[in-house]
């Protein structure tokens, strides 16, 4: 089978299933993994699908979301060195949210012993990483849990992040862009992370560069809601150009 013919098939694949594997389909094709990520990637280039952890997507689902511990294994040095520069946007002496995101978990688990900060959270990953911090008086905002993300969301979320003013907020997003903003997958996590912007007076971005240009179902701001992006050294100097022009500092790490 030549390529042309097994890449239709892939999409082929993809449609049907909503999504294809890396492994599955060298298996199924009898040809070695490197040849379907070729595969994938020209697909990627031609906007048919999109490329996610150990596979791809059709181009349209919008609205897929990977589960916690595929986000946690997904661009891992980049998201370790993100959250290692991110301690550098710490108050020396106040408060911060930490959204729910596999980036701002890593910045949780890296906070030092001898943090003297309240730490505001929905993330029940992120809490239970910080419950026995010595230094951190940690408040846990409740509401619905989603399954997928292990993140509070609904109205006893939006009502607490309603009654609090942060020194910095540390944000997570599924996909950015100039065109379209910040989103993620589903309505109800965006409606809080718009409510945590809201009860923040700085807003630091944490997102690996594979992001940039990746547009999701649910919108909950535009790229000027955020005071700084730390990204990874994957982001050209074009697409850092772009997100500057919103005024938007950003950092490369």
């Amino acid at each position: 089978m030549y390529a042309p013919e097994r890449q239709q098939e892939i999409l082929r694949i993809a449609r049907e299933s909503g999504r294809v594997d890396v492994l599955s389909l060298a298996e199924e094709f009898q040809v070695t993994a490197e040849t379907v990520r070729r595969d994938l990637k020209a697909l990627d280039r031609a906007g048919l699908v999109r490329r996610v952890h150990g596979g791809a997507i059709p181009a349209g689902r919008l609205d897929f979301e990977p589960d916690l511990a595929e986000r946690e294994s997904t661009a891992a040095d980049e998201k370790d060195r993100i959250a290692r520069a991110a301690l550098a946007e710490l108050p020396t002496d106040g408060s911060v949210i930490l959204d729910a995101g596999s980036t701002v978990a890593r910045l949780a688990a890296d906070l030092p012993l001898d943090s003297p900060l309240t730490v505001v959270t929905h993330s029940l990953p992120t809490a239970a990483r910080l419950a026995d911090h010595p230094g951190i008086q940690l408040h846990l905002i409740g509401g619905r849990v989603r399954h997928r993300t292990r993140a509070a969301v609904d109205a006893w979320a939006l009502r607490a992040y309603g009654e609090v003013r942060a020194d910095v907020l540390f944000l997570a997003a599924n996909g950015l862009s100039a065109a379209h903003g910040l989103t993620t997958p589903d309505l109800a996590e965006a409606a809080v992370k718009r409510a945590a912007i809201a009860a923040a007076r700085r807003v630091v971005l944490l997102a690996d560069s594979a992001k940039w240009g990746q547009e999701h179902f649910a919108r909950f701001g535009e790229l000027s809601d955020v005071d700084l992006l730390i990204t990874d050294s994957g982001l050209s100097d074009a697409d850092a150009a772009a997100v500057e022009k919103a005024g938007v500092e950003v950092q490369r790490v």
